[in-house]
C-alpha cells in the first residue's frame, strides 16, 4: 500500500485535529478549502516538510550541517514519501541581479552561444572583425614615434582566483626575470602578495624595448613568444617620450582603458591584443569571446559603471529642486533649507559666485534661468569660482571649487557616517537606467557581438513569445561551423522557452527583474524550470499556482501539471479553482471551518465520488448551490459625486456603563 499511496496518520500540525489520509501516488491531487481550514498545514508543514527531513536526513553528517537541522512535524508517522519539492508564492528571488533569464537559467545557455558562434563588431562603427595576425600586431606597434619604450607582456592569468606558486615557479625555469602582478612590477625570485580568494592577473615580462629603426626581428620574436604563453593574447604596455604624438588607432585604443594608474606604472598605457579579433580599419581589438564576457554578475561583462545593475540610484534635480518658482538664494535647493525655512550658512553665497560665473542672477526663481547657468549649478564648473562673504561690516574674498549641487550631496552622502543625514538625504534620490549602459548592463564591446544581427540586451528585451519565434527562425541566418555549434544551445533555450509559454508567461522577458514578479509568476517560473530539470518520483506540493493567472491560460497550467504528473511525479496542489479542481485524480476537502474550526477531512475521493459528499465544494462544484447573479445592479456613481467614507460619519458617544 505504501508504494501505491502517501499514508498520513495522526496529522496535528497547528489546527490539525489527528488528520489520518491516504493520497496517491504519482497523481495530481488538489486540496481545498476555506481559507485557514488547514490545508497549508497538511500539505506544506506536513507532508514536504516530512519528506525534506527525511531527504536531510539520508545525508551524510557533512552535508547535514550546511543544511542545518529539521523539526520533525508533530504526526504519528508517514508512509511511501518521496523526496519533496516545494513551489510555493514566496519563491521570488529579492537580489536585484536576478532577472526572469538567470532564474530559468535560460541566460547560462544564451551565453554560451553568443561566446561560441557570436560575430564582433568593430567599436567605431567597422563592421565585423576578424581574428588579429602576428605581422598585424607588429606593425601597430612599430607605428608608434621613436623613443617609445615597450614592454611586451604575456598574460598567464587573467582574473583568476589563487595564489600561483607554481606557475611562478615554472616562470623562472623558463628565464623570465621580472612579472606583473595586479598592475604591480616584480621580480619573479620576490614574495609576492596574493590572496588564494581574490582575482589575480598575472603576466609576464618577455621583453622591454625602445622603438628606433631594426627592432623589427626582435620585435616580432617578443610579440610571437608573448602570444603563446598568453594563449593567442598579448598586453604591450607603452610610455610615448615627450611630446610624441601617438596614431589615431592606438589613441582611440587608449581612450577605451580605464584610466587607473599604478604606483610605478606612471604614464604607461596597456594596450591589449589578440589572435582573436581585431578591425583591419581602426586597429580595435577584443579578447577571445568567453561566456563571462556575457555576464552582467562578473566584472569582465557588467557595465563598469552600474556594475551590471542596470539602473543608478543619484541623486535627482526634479527632487532635490521641487518648486521651480522658488529663487535659488531663497531655498529652491531643499537640501540646503533647515526646517525652519532658514537658508543654510553660505550657500546663498555659493550660488551668487555661480551666478556671477555664468552670468545670471541667483535670485531669480529656476524657471527664469538658462539651461546653461542651471547645468553649472546641478554639475559644477571646470575653473575655480570668487565667492564673496560679508562678516557684519567686512567682507571677505577667496576662491573655491564648485563641484555642483549634486557632487556636493553626493559627496555628504558617500563620506557621513551618520544613518540619519543618509535617510535624509535618500529622500532627494531617485532610481534610473544606468546613462551608460542605457538599462542593458553590459559593457559596450559585450554588446558589440551579435547572432543574427542580434545584441544580448535586444534578445533578452524580448517578450518570451516573441524570443521562441525568433530562435525558431534563427538557424537559418547561421553557416555551417556555427549551426554545427549552436544546435543544443539553441534546442536547450527553446525548450526553456516554450516551458513558459506552457504555463502562461509569454508576455514576460528575460531581462525582467526577479523582483518584480507577483508571487504567482514566480511560482510558475519554477514550475517551468522543475518540468526543464525532468526529475522523476519526486512529491511536487504547489500553493495556488492559478493566482493571477488570466482564466484563458488556465488550460495551460493543468497541461502543465499533467505533464509533471506523467513524468513520474505526485503533484499535490492547494487550489481553489474550479478547472484545476475538476481535472485532479484526487480531490481533499478540509473544513468545515476556519482556524479552530478547520483541520478535519470533510470530503476525498476522484472527482465524481467528491461531488456526491456532503460539503460546501462538492455543493458548488456539482451544481446543487450556486451564487446568483443578482438581478439589480448598483449604478456608478457619477465622477461629480462625492464618496462617503466610513470614517467620515459622525459616530454616536457610546452609552455610559451601568455597572
Amino acid at each position: 500500500m505504501s508504494q501505491e499511496k502517501i499514508v498520513v496518520v495522526g496529522a496535528r500540525e497547528n489546527n490539525l485535529k489527528n488528520v489520518t489520509v491516504e493520497i496517491p501516488r504519482n497523481k495530481l491531487v488538489v486540496i481545498t478549502g476555506l481559507s485557514g481550514s488547514g490545508k497549508s498545514s497538511l500539505a506544506f508543514n506536513t507532508i514536504y516538510a516530512e519528506g525534506q527531513r527525511r531527504y536531510v536526513e539520508s545525508l551524510s553528517a557533512y552535508a547535514r550541517q550546511f543544511l542545518g537541522q529539521l523539526d520533525k512535524p508533530d504526526v504519528d508517522h508517514i508512509d511511501g514519501l518521496s523526496p519533496a519539492i516545494s513551489i510555493d508564492q514566496k519563491s521570488a528571488s529579492k537580489n536585484p541581479r536576478s532577472t526572469v533569464g538567470t532564474v530559468t537559467e535560460t541566460y547560462d545557455y544564451l551565453r554560451i552561444l553568443f561566446a561560441r558562434v557570436g560575430t564582433p563588431h568593430c567599436i567605431n562603427g567597422h563592421g565585423p572583425i576578424e581574428r588579429q595576425s602576428t605581422d598585424q600586431i607588429v606593425d601597430i606597434v612599430r607605428a608608434l614615434p621613436e623613443g617609445t619604450k615597450l614592454q611586451i607582456l604575456g598574460p598567464v592569468v587573467r582574473g583568476r582566483k589563487g595564489e600561483y606558486k607554481k606557475e611562478l615557479v615554472d616562470i623562472s625555469r623558463a628565464g623570465y626575470v621580472r612579472v606583473r602582478v595586479d598592475g604591480r612590477m616584480y621580480e619573479v625570485t620576490d614574495d609576492i602578495p596574493m590572496d588564494r580568494y581574490k582575482q589575480h592577473t598575472i603576466e609576464v615580462v618577455v621583453d622591454r624595448i625602445v622603438v628606433k629603426e631594426g627592432i623589427e626581428r626582435r620585435l616580432t620574436d617578443s610579440i610571437e613568444a608573448a602570444l603563446k604563453m598568453g594563449q593567442g593574447l598579448v598586453t604591450v604596455s607603452i610610455q610615448p617620450a615627450e611630446g610624441a604624438v601617438l596614431p589615431p588607432n592606438v589613441q582611440a585604443m587608449i581612450d577605451r582603458q580605464p584610466a587607473d594608474e599604478v604606483e610605478g606604472q606612471e604614464g604607461w598605457s596597456d594596450l591589449l591584443f589578440s589572435e582573436a579579433y581585431a578591425c583591419s580599419v581602426c586597429g580595435y581589438s577584443m579578447p577571445d569571446l568567453e561566456p563571462r564576457m556575457f555576464s552582467f554578475n562578473s566584472p569582465y561583462g557588467a557595465c563598469p559603471d552600474c556594475t551590471g545593475l542596470g539602473t543608478k540610484t543619484e541623486f535627482d534635480p526634479d527632487l532635490v529642486a521641487p518648486d521651480h518658482n522658488v529663487s535659488l538664494r531663497d531655498g529652491a535647493i531643499k537640501p540646503f533649507v533647515y526646517k525652519s525655512g532658514e537658508v543654510k550658512d553660505w550657500w546663498p553665497e555659493m550660488l551668487d559666485a555661480v551666478g556671477r560665473a555664468c552670468g545670471f542672477d541667483a535670485s531669480l526663481s529656476i524657471s527664469q534661468i538658462s539651461e546653461e547657468g542651471m547645468d553649472a549649478v546641478w554639475n559644477g564648473l571646470p575653473k575655480p569660482i570668487e565667492v564673496l562673504m560679508k562678516y557684519g561690516r567686512s567682507e571677505r574674498k577667496f576662491q573655491s571649487e564648485w563641484r555642483g549641487v549634486l557632487g556636493s550631496l553626493r559627496k555628504r552622502y558617500e563620506e557621513t557616517e551618520s544613518e540619519w543625514v543618509k535617510q535624509d538625504l535618500e529622500q532627494y534620490m531617485s532610481t534610473k537606467p544606468c546613462p551608460t549602459c542605457k538599462g542593458r548592463r553590459l559593457k559596450p564591446e559585450s554588446l558589440l557581438v551579435k547572432v543574427a544581427d542580434h545584441d544580448m540586451s535586444q534578445i533578452t528585451n524580448m517578450s518570451i513569445g516573441d524570443a521562441v519565434a525568433f530562435f525558431s527562425g534563427v538557424t537559418p541566418k547561421l553557416n555551417k561551423r556555427q549551426l554545427m555549434i549552436a544546435e543544443r544551445a539553441v534546442k536547450e533555450i527553446l525548450e526553456r522557452l516554450s516551458f513558459l509559454l506552457d504555463v502562461g508567461l509569454g508576455y514576460l522577458t528575460l531581462d525582467r527583474n526577479a523582483r518584480t514578479l507577483s508571487g504567482g509568476e514566480a511560482q510558475r517560473i519554477r514550475l517551468a524550470t522543475q518540468i526543464g530539470s525532468g526529475l522523476m518520483g519526486c512529491l511536487y506540493v504547489l500553493d495556488e499556482p492559478s493566482i493571477g493567472l488570466h482564466q484563458r491560460d488556465n488550460r495551460k497550467l493543468i497541461e502543465t501539471l499533467m505533464r509533471l504528473k506523467n513524468l513520474g511525479n505526485t503533484v499535490l496542489v492547494v487550489e481553489h479553482d474550479e478547472e484545476t479542481m475538476l481535472a485532479a485524480d484526487h480531490l481533499i476537502e478540509l473544513g468545515p471551518g476556519a482556524g479552530e474550526h478547520g483541520g478535519f477531512i470533510v470530503a476525498q475521493g476522484t472527482v465524481e465520488e467528491f461531488m456526491k459528499a456532503s460539503s460546501s465544494t462538492a455543493d458548488y462544484l456539482s451544481g446543487r448551490r450556486e451564487i446568483e447573479i443578482p438581478k439589480a445592479r448598483r449604478q456608478p456613481r457619477t465622477p461629480t459625486e462625492p464618496v462617503v467614507l466610513k470614517s467620515d460619519k459622525v459616530m454616536k458617544k457610546p452609552k455610559k456603563s451601568k455597572v
